[in-house]
């Protein structure tokens, strides 16, 4: 691979870019701007709220690309250059049905804020990770926003006590999406990171053969699709190994850094 073939690089964060302890290598401040000499756009592309992204990244924020929501919000200097949301009706069944679920915790995922009722300690400690701007409201139902995502906390297992009830009272009209061991997304059933890539493809003028990506869980499926450089994370789940055409280090070895070092920046860098 040379490195004028890659045009755009999207990556995972939680297991796939950030470490074990959620933290960001600093060597990656070193590569991004030799990413930027060579016109190789970078996104974020997280489950993770915009604003908590803005912050992971403060030092290059205005210079990055950020694939919000799990692809329900493109952001670049500040501007929305794509979005897909769900209608507030619909919102109201998810968060409903989602409440039946015994130990769920939800968050409500709106473009000015993420919007939670619990009041739980290790609910609250869990959720300002990825959301960090965020509001305590009385009722959910009676939020007024714009909202792209419902994403249910359960510490016990999301795939195993969240996702049966959920994937069948919507997974046939919404995106139904397990993003990590405890989290579980319900989205426009047109939204995915895959899509937004697929937007910005269109929008950027850039192909599916000069796309790269890397995730680590099933919410990162459809940007691997999407992209030919597809990297499954070493300690990815095995259903996303077989989805990726290749394969990087553990997130815990910076091994996004490792591969964009060793296809990219070889040169750069000798």
């Amino acid at each position: 691979m040379t490195s004028h073939t890659i045009r755009f690089i999207a990556s995972d964060m939680d297991g796939t870019l950030l470490n074990e302890q959620g933290k960001l290598d600093q060597e990656f401040y070193e590569i991004f701007p030799k990413l930027e000499e060579q016109n190789i756009i970078f996104a974020a592309a997280s489950g993770r709220q915009y604003y908590s992204l803005l912050e992971t990244f403060e030092p290059i924020k205005d210079r990055m690309m950020f694939i919000a929501e799990n692809g329900t919000i493109v952001m670049h200097q500040g501007k929305e250059l794509y979005s897909c949301t769900i209608d507030t009706k619909e919102i109201h069944k998810i968060i409903i049905e989602a409440r039946k679920v015994n130990g769920a915790h939800i968050v409500l995922c709106g473009k000015k804020s993420a919007y939670i009722e619990t009041q739980d300690p290790q609910a609250l400690e869990e959720i300002q990770k990825y959301y960090h701007r965020r509001e305590v409201v009385s009722d959910l139902l009676d939020v007024d926003d714009e909202f792209v995502k419902v994403a249910i906390c359960h510490f016990d297992g999301a795939e195993k006590h969240v996702h049966p009830s959920i994937n069948t009272e919507f997974g046939q009209q919404h995106q139904v999406v397990i993003s990590a061991k405890i989290w579980l997304d319900v989205m426009n059933s047109q939204a995915s990171k895959g899509a937004a890539i697929r937007f910005l493809q269109q929008h950027l003028g850039f192909t599916y053969e000069q796309t790269m990506s890397f995730g680590d869980y099933f919410n990162d499926a459809e940007m691997l699709k999407e992209s030919y450089h597809s990297y499954a994370m070493e300690n990815a789940h095995e259903g996303v190994k077989k989805i990726a055409r290749f394969s990087a280090p553990s997130n815990k070895d910076s091994g996004v850094l490792q591969i964009l070092k060793q296809t990219l920046l070889s040169d750069a860098i000798a």
